[in-house]
């Protein structure tokens, strides 16, 4: 979080993030995938740490021994280079480092928690928090979760519970298992916690939400790595943040933002203050890990006859075609289909939620494609001139219109365009609807990488400061253009 803060959600890219000093044999292995996970905000090409014994006991623990005895032995090798010089070093003091809570709106708006409140007032952000979420991918370790829990069990055992909707979502069903063998599930769900399935869940928008309506301002706090607008329950009114799942269930226990949890007090069944205990968790399950049920189906072993039976009329299911080859020929005088101004996440680009519904179907998904873009020309949302009709209509309807003509098209972007989900929708939809270029001040690497693989052509200013000279009714040349096929 603090790391985010300081470098922002660009100010990683094309750089790998090393991380060392004395202070890393402090922090558990998961503890270091986390922080390398959050890497991809920063957009780092990767982040690693050296070596060490909590990296070994951890794969012992999963079952890795193997790979932990083949690492030792090349331990010297695997650490930082002594003497090494940098392009950026910062230093950051593990014992004076305060929880930080980052957002709304952005993985990267770092304030400590002796802040936040002052953030908070100062801001107008609604101070009530609705829902705290912990788990996911980012954030759901066996230490995470016992921390959690005993923070969640100091406060059952004042006799309080949760004032806002509490979600767990495990990350997979192997700590699903061991934390229900363990009783730490029990403790969530005592706490008044809502055990959701072992899947992505509301970090990516599969959330049926209830509890407000959309276009309700509202606060949300959660452990995920992302809180882009809307990214988690496609309401562009909800004030997103995340933190530790540490944080999260503390400040669900007080249902408000303004809550420090290393310096208030909340009231408890008798109405007497008290302050909450630090947390506490094991780094490694004692009983070791409880891999869960095995629900893998093996495939059969002579698979000749096994064929795969798609309805033509499904909406939820396609079978793929293959792109149309390049032609060999320049493009010239094409359209811009849209102007982006600001942020253009994946979220932006192919908003997930509902519409992953027919992440199975190219043709029906891409019906997503860039509505949450801004468009630089009205400061508007889906909604784009068509160069050929001269009316304003949906940006996918008028991708359709130029390609059901022949005509190619190409986006104009902004800075770190495609940040966020690496999720190759984003770049599987602007190939289907006909498009030949992305265009950009920078990109984020997953998404630049993921556009190639898909045949775009992502392309960069030489000079950011080119973008402004772009108008939206521009028409664009692609000469010696050619594309990844």
């Amino acid at each position: 979080m603090k790391v985010a803060g300081i470098l922002t959600v660009k100010g990683g890219t094309g750089a790998i993030v090393e991380y060392h000093g004395p202070g890393v044999d402090s922090l558990s292995s998961t503890g270091m995938g986390t922080i390398c996970n959050m890497g991809a905000e920063i957009g780092a090409t990767t982040s690693v740490f050296p070596f060490n014994d909590s990296m070994y006991n951890y794969l012992a623990a999963t079952k890795r021994k193997d790979i932990g005895d083949f690492a030792r032995v090349y331990a010297k090798e695997l650490k930082e280079d002594q003497g090494a010089e940098y392009d950026q070093l910062i230093e950051i003091n593990l014992s004076e480092l305060e929880p930080h809570v980052n957002g709304p709106f952005t993985p990267d708006l770092a304030t400590p928690i002796s802040k936040f409140k002052a953030a908070v007032e100062k801001n107008g952000w609604p101070a009530e928090l609705k829902v705290g979420l912990i788990g996911s991918c980012t954030n759901s370790s066996y230490e995470d979760m016992s921390r959690s829990a005993s923070i969640a069990r100091d406060a059952l055992d004042h006799g309080v519970k949760a004032k806002s909707l509490f979600t767990v979502t495990p990350g997979s069903e192997q700590i699903r298992a061991t934390i229900e063998r363990d009783g730490q599930l029990q403790t969530f769900e005592e706490f008044g916690g809502i055990v959701l399935a072992n899947a992505c869940g509301p970090c990516i928008g599969q959330w049926d939400r209830k509890d407000v309506k959309k276009g309700e301002a509202n606060s949300i706090i959660s452990s995920y790595n992302r809180n882009f607008t809307g990214r988690n329950d496609a309401n562009p009114a909800t004030h997103a943040f995340v933190t530790s799942p540490d944080l999260v269930t503390a400040l669900t226990i007080a249902g408000d933002l303004r809550f420090n949890p290393l310096t208030d007090t909340l009231k408890d069944k008798d109405g007497k203050d008290f302050k909450l205990s630090p947390p506490t968790g094991a780094g490694l399950p004692e009983k070791g890990y409880d891999p869960g049920r095995d629900t893998y189906q093996a495939p059969p072993a002579d698979r000749t006859a096994v064929g795969v039976m798609v309805s033509p009329s499904s909406d939820r299911l396609q079978i793929l075609s293959p792109f149309e080859p390049w032609n060999g020929k320049d493009a010239n005088g094409i359209p811009i289909l849209i102007k982006c101004k600001g942020k253009t996440t994946t979220d932006h680009i192919s908003m997930a939620g509902p519409w992953l519904k027919y992440r199975g179907h190219l043709d029906n998904i891409s019906n997503n494609m860039l509505i949450g873009a801004i468009n630089s020309e009205n400061g508007e949302a889906n909604k784009v001139k068509n160069a050929l009709t001269g009316g304003y209509d949906a940006v996918p309807a008028t991708a359709r219109d130029y390609k059901s003509k022949g005509v190619k098209w190409v986006v104009i972007g902004d800075w770190n365009y495609g940040e966020g989900s690496s999720r190759e929708h984003a770049a599987l939809e602007p190939r289907h609807l006909g498009g030949l270029a992305i265009i950009t001040r920078s990109f984020a690497r997953i998404h630049e990488t993921n556009l190639k693989k898909q045949g775009m052509l992502p392309l960069t200013f030489e000079n950011p400061e080119d973008y402004d000279k772009i108008n939206p009714d521009d028409k664009v040349d692609c000469k010696y253009c050619l594309p990844y096929v």
